[in-house]
């Protein structure tokens, strides 16, 4: 019996071990596989982390190489660079190489499109930077810039031909002239094209061709020296009658070297006796040595506006006194000038229409040189100024009449050019017309010679019917009478205290009876 107990107990006693031993195992075995699951756990968060790190990529492009011309814009392209989860780029751009001579530099260098201009031939290396919460990163691109050659012009042209802007460097010449030639035939040139002259050379626009040169604010057609001196190529010389003749945004510069016309130098000449006809626009006469324009009697100015003329070493423009009603108030010929002034050639006004002349908002005064003849209406505006040369004179014709109105702020002038006593001759009216007045006006310095009858005077109202009212006007530093009314003709009754009078040689009026 102690035999099966002790037998009993011994079982129990295993039986209790097994128990334990398996209740170790099972604990062993629960943390193995805890671990073997927060292993599983980390390898698939590593994978998945890896998986998100490979999807932060971040790529910069900055475009294909280009080829291009010295003084061409160039615009980049870093539009190609990216985000892989679409996160927002800046832009970064720098030039790494260019040049040793170079002074390029990059325009809007922030943006993915930003633009340079290469000023020296060679290579323009250029690196992208582009960079986004997930990183940055580079890219290079190459620009490679080489100078083209000009074309030459040695032949007249006897077809119709067109010019275009071959060189994108707006200061360096598409076309060459090396010799004078002749135009008798449509020339169109368009916006862009410069064209350089050799020495003394000049271009003819004869009556069979005609000129079509419409350039653009900032694409200007420029007619230059190929030396850029005052006086180095001769000039452009204009005969044709066609009414399509135009210049707008031209700019014409170093002509002068010698006459274009006669013995005229003058960067455009248009000539009268063939009726040539121009349109004139937006554009610069300038570094001429001569006249910058020549406008003979005859010639027509179709329309003219804001122009300028500037460092002529005449004056900047020589026209007729028909065509001074075409001049806008807007157009600058003052600065630099030999002469700041709008001279006026020996000429006349004619026609049924009353013709008026303006005051220029630079103050320009017109400068008449020899005799005006006034064979219609002519309305003087506040603030017009004319200069007299030695002996000038103004002739009102029967036909004619004279209205100088200023204010008492903008007074109508007429005076010497050089501002000394007794250098012109005066006004002379034989008008009827019941039109002819001075009204704040000044009449100064004429009576160097015999202007009617034997008579030195500034002003003379001469001829049965003839008349002129007088008013509120300064007539001073005549060489003879201030004003003189001869027999049959007349003037205000008041004209000796409606007026002032200084420093005449003889009386102030004098009225024949």
């Amino acid at each position: 019996m102690k035999t099966i107990s002790k037998i009993m107990k011994t079982e129990k006693i295993i039986s209790s071990r097994k128990y334990r031993f398996s209740l170790l195992v099972s604990a062993v075995s629960g943390r193995w596989i805890m671990l073997m699951l927060a292993g599983l756990f980390l390898m698939t968060s590593c994978e998945k982390q890896l998986e998100l790190d490979l999807n932060k990529s971040i790529t910069a492009n900055a475009g294909p190489d280009q080829a291009v011309q010295v003084g061409q814009v160039v615009t980049l392209d870093g539009s190609g660079s990216s985000d892989s989860q679409g996160k927002p780029l800046t832009y970064g751009w720098s030039l790494v190489r260019q040049p040793a001579t170079s002074a390029a530099k990059i325009t809007d260098a922030s943006t993915a499109n930003p633009t340079f201009k290469p000023d020296e031939t060679g290579e323009y290396e250029l690196e992208l930077t582009v960079t986004s919460s997930n990183g940055k990163a580079t890219d290079k691109v190459l620009i490679k810039a080489s100078m083209s050659e000009p074309l030459v012009i040695s032949e007249n042209i006897t077809e119709k031909t067109t010019l275009v802007d071959r060189l994108a460097n707006p200061d360096l010449p598409d076309y060459i002239v090396t010799k004078s030639i002749d135009v008798n035939s449509e020339l169109t040139i368009k916006p862009g094209v410069v064209i350089a002259f050799e020495r003394d050379v000049y271009m003819n626009i004869q009556d069979s061709g005609y000129l079509i040169a419409k350039g653009q604010s900032d694409k200007k057609i420029k007619f230059v020296g190929v030396q850029k001196t005052k006086g180095y190529w001769a000039g452009i010389a204009l005969y044709s009658g066609s009414n399509l003749n135009i210049m707008e945004h031209v700019e014409i510069m170093h002509t002068g070297s010698r006459p274009v016309h006669s013995d005229i130098k003058a960067a455009l000449l248009v000539y009268g006796g063939s009726e040539s006809q121009i349109t004139i626009k937006n554009s610069q006469f300038s570094q001429n040595d001569g006249y910058g324009m020549y406008v003979y009697e005859g010639a027509i100015l179709l329309e003219f506006s804001q122009n300028s003329f500037t460092n002529n070493t005449e004056a900047g423009i020589m026209v007729d006194a028909m065509n001074v009603s075409r001049l806008d108030a807007a157009s600058k010929f003052t600065g630099g000038n030999g002469r700041n002034v709008v001279e006026i050639l020996e000429s006349s006004l004619e026609g049924n229409k009353e013709i008026e002349w303006k005051a220029f908002a630079d103050k320009t005064p017109y400068r008449l040189n020899g005799e005006l003849t006034v064979n219609s209406g002519w309305k003087l505006n506040p603030g017009v100024t004319l200069e007299m040369n030695r002996d000038a004179l103004i002739e009102i014709s029967n036909d004619g009449y004279m209205s100088a109105q200023g204010t008492a702020t903008e007074k109508v002038v007429f005076t010497s050019a050089n501002r000394t006593a007794a250098y012109w001759r005066g006004i002379a009216c034989y008008s009827q017309v019941n039109k002819n007045i001075l009204q704040h006006a000044e009449v100064k310095n004429a009576g160097s010679k015999t202007l009617v009858s034997d008579k030195k005077s500034n002003i003379a109202i001469y001829g049965d019917g003839t008349s002129m009212t007088i008013k509120n006007t300064l007539i001073s530093g005549s060489g003879g009478y201030g004003v003189f009314v001869g027999l049959g003709a007349s003037a205000n009754t008041d004209l000796s205290s409606a007026n002032t009078f200084e420093a005449n040689a003889q009386t102030n009026v004098l009225i024949e009876e």
